[in-house]
C-alpha cells in the first residue's frame, strides 16, 4: 500500500465515522472535533400512568447514556484518523511517534491510523 492509499482508507473512515456520529449527534460549533449526542426523543405514550412514564424516562436515559459512551468513542477514533491524514499531509506518515522507526507495513494495514510501533503504542 502506498500513500495514496492509505489517505483514501483513512478519507473513507473518516467519512463513515461522521456519518455514523451525525446519526445521533450534532458537530459542536464552538470545539473542534467534539460531537454532542443528542438526547433521544420520546413518542407519545398510549398509558397514561405515572410508573410507564417513570420507565419511559429512565428507558431514555439509558439510550442517552449508550450514545455518550458511543459518541466519545467515534470522537476518538475520527482525531487518530483526523491526526493520520495530517501526518500524510505533512508527509510524516508511518513512524513510530516515540522513537522515529517506520512502523511495520502489516501493523499500518491493520490500522493505518496508527501513531506508534507495537513496542511503544501507548497502554488504555
Amino acid at each position: 500500500m502506498n500513500l495514496e492509499e492509505f489517505n483514501t482508507v483513512l478519507l473513507k473512515e473518516k467519512e463513515r465515522l461522521e456519518r455514523e456520529l451525525g446519526s445521533f449527534a450534532t458537530r459542536d460549533p464552538k470545539m473542534r472535533g467534539d460531537w454532542d449526542a443528542r438526547f433521544p426523543s420520546s413518542a407519545p405514550s398510549a398509558a397514561s400512568s405515572s410508573h410507564a412514564s417513570l420507565e419511559e424516562q429512565a428507558d431514555l436515559r439509558e439510550e442517552f447514556e449508550t450514545e455518550i459512551a458511543q459518541e466519545h468513542s467515534l470522537e476518538s477514533r475520527l482525531a487518530e484518523v483526523n491526526r493520520a491524514i495530517d501526518r500524510i499531509a505533512k508527509n510524516d506518515f508511518g513512524r513510530c511517534k516515540a522513537c522515529g522507526v517506520p512502523i511495520p507495513l502489516e501493523r499500518l494495514r491493520a490500522n493505518p491510523a496508527a501513531e506508534y510501533d507495537i513496542a511503544h503504542q501507548p497502554k488504555e
